[in-house]
């Protein structure tokens, strides 16, 4: 029942706005090409989704968008463990990138498409720079919070560096992680549809961009709808699997205010 109750508040909050949008339009005459109406981006939903127009783009955003924030989370991963426990190698590597997360990624995606090709190997590349470094970042600082008096413990009973790392250190920084990875959905997607703005002959990034330079707002809009669909729906599992890994943070506010107070 109270998952119901929260989930009316941003229920509310969506026909609020969709009542406004629809209202202005009408009251005011908006023509289409400026913003469309609700039914307009409906039928475009439904032509796209029922009538099979928008299966392969959304297939190769998602297929882009999962590879590459799966390599480029798990590399974050383990690199971020490996800057936390050894210092050699965050002297070694660590300003390396923080320079690379300070070039827009946009900038790069023209020598990414170069030397990986319009397919969609640039996309995953480009999104998995861009999922990197949240990830990255989080793990670091998620470690270096494990109260080190526990650490201390540990050792004291003999525990191994391993044991440590498994028992103590991943357990302390899950919250954090799991924030990270969160971060990480919605930048992928941004990096999946600017690879695709930029050189691709699929995927729903290509679709708004045919569709905005033909006018038609109504599939631009129903192209947007199903990219926020993807971010919700990712989001949401990452959420759900915050509450049942990380339950000693009531709703997952501490890994959320991570990712806050490190942003």
């Amino acid at each position: 029942m109270r998952r119901l109750i929260d989930a009316a508040y941003p229920l509310s909050t969506l026909l609020v706005l969709l009542a406004v949008w629809e209202g202005s339009v009408r009251l005011l005459d908006v023509p289409n090409y400026i913003l469309p109406s609700l039914a307009q981006v409906g039928e475009a939903l439904w032509r796209g989704y029922v009538e099979g127009e928008y299966w392969r783009h959304l297939a190769f955003t998602l297929t882009a968008m999962l590879w590459g924030y799966a390599v480029g989370s798990g590399l974050a991963l383990l690199l971020g463990a490996l800057v936390a426990e050894v210092r050699l190698v965050e002297r070694f590597i660590f300003a390396f990138v923080v320079g690379l997360q300070s070039v827009p990624k946009v900038a790069l995606a023209p020598l990414i498409i170069v030397w990986f090709g319009f397919g969609i190997e640039s996309k995953v590349v480009l999104v998995a720079l861009i999922c990197f470094f949240p990830t990255f970042i989080n793990v670091i600082a998620g470690f270096r919070a494990v109260d080190p008096g526990v650490v201390d413990m540990m050792r004291a009973f003999g525990a191994s560096r391993l044991r440590i790392l498994w028992e103590v250190k991943i357990p302390g920084a899950a919250g954090p992680i799991i924030a990270g990875l969160q971060v990480g959905i919605v930048l992928g997607l941004i990096g999946a549809v600017v690879g695709e703005f930029i050189a691709s002959t699929r995927g729903l990034g290509h679709l708004i961009q045919n569709a905005a330079t033909n006018l038609d707002l109504g599939a631009v809009f129903g192209a947007i709808v199903s990219l926020a669909a993807i971010g919700i729906i990712g989001t949401q599992l990452l959420r759900a699997l915050h509450r049942r890994v990380v339950f000693w943070e009531r709703g997952g506010r501490g890994g959320a205010a991570s990712v806050v107070s490190e942003g």
